[in-house]
């Protein structure tokens, strides 16, 4: 019989923690081994780090950037658990710890964990590939609720990631984040983006490529958080046993070649 995967959540008292633990606890295949949260946190049924740590094969972790970074060092030295990383916002600095980490151990980081998504994203990229950027504008839009803290959204920078791919070209060389007063004119092969936050918005995404006498809209909504809990699940399923590396939700779907 195939051992139960044992799973520990990270932020277990927030939204996404919540929406993890009901995924996990619905999957035959796992089994919800702890729940922690930052220090001097309270709630029924959590426990130390630690020891959430040593009872897990994978941790879920929703929780911030900073937090994220330190869990995956922390997780590195002592040599597991795996991690699945849902936060987003990180800092350059943030992203080398997590680099460092998953030389040590297992990690998937994406900034969306939806399929509909990362399907997204690859349409993205071969529609930038064939719209010449003589021709075709990129405007990359995101709206979520008032609570989210970064801005654009993890997923909004891996659809510009996406674009600048498939042109060929670095996202930081051409990206536009905001834009107010006198602008001039747009220069060729700008990638913009637009935010919005209000209300109880779970997400939506969408690239425009605009050209003088067409206009093609690609977008995707997120109409309840239960599909990236979901996504993030699968992860956990994937990673349990793999060797140390950095992956992404491209290799959990096996999109990636090789």
């Amino acid at each position: 019989m195939t051992s139960l995967i044992r799973i520990a959540i990270a932020g277990a008292n927030g939204r996404m923690g919540r929406a993890v633990a009901a995924a996990v606890e619905a999957d035959p295949a796992l089994v919800l081994a702890a729940r922690f949260d930052r220090p001097g946190a309270t709630g029924e049924g959590l426990v130390p780090q630690d020891e959430a740590l040593a009872a897990a094969d994978v941790v879920i972790d929703f929780t911030t950037a900073a937090a994220s970074a330190e869990l995956a060092a922390h997780c590195a030295t002592r040599g597991g658990p795996a991690l699945v990383v849902g936060s987003t916002g990180f800092s350059d600095d943030e992203l080398r710890q997590i680099a460092g980490a998953a030389r040590r151990i297992a990690i998937v980081r994406a900034g969306n964990f939806s399929l509909g998504v990362n399907m997204l994203m690859g349409l993205v990229r071969q529609a930038a590939r064939a719209l010449p950027a003589e021709a075709w504008d990129i405007e990359v839009f995101e709206a979520h609720h008032r609570r989210k803290v970064d801005a654009p959204s993890g997923t909004a920078l891996m659809l510009g990631e996406a674009a600048a791919e498939g042109r060929g070209v670095g996202l930081a060389q051409v990206a536009r984040r905001a834009r107010d007063g006198i602008t001039g004119e747009r220069p060729v092969g700008e990638i913009g983006f637009s935010v919005a936050r209000g209300g109880g918005v779970v997400g939506e995404h969408s690239v425009t490529f605009a050209a003088e006498d067409e206009i093609l809209t690609l977008s995707h909504s997120a109409r309840d958080r239960s599909l990236f809990a979901r996504g993030a699940v699968a992860a956990a399923r994937w990673v349990a046993g793999r060797p140390a590396g950095q992956y992404d939700m491209q290799d959990v779907l096996g999109f990636t070649a090789g």
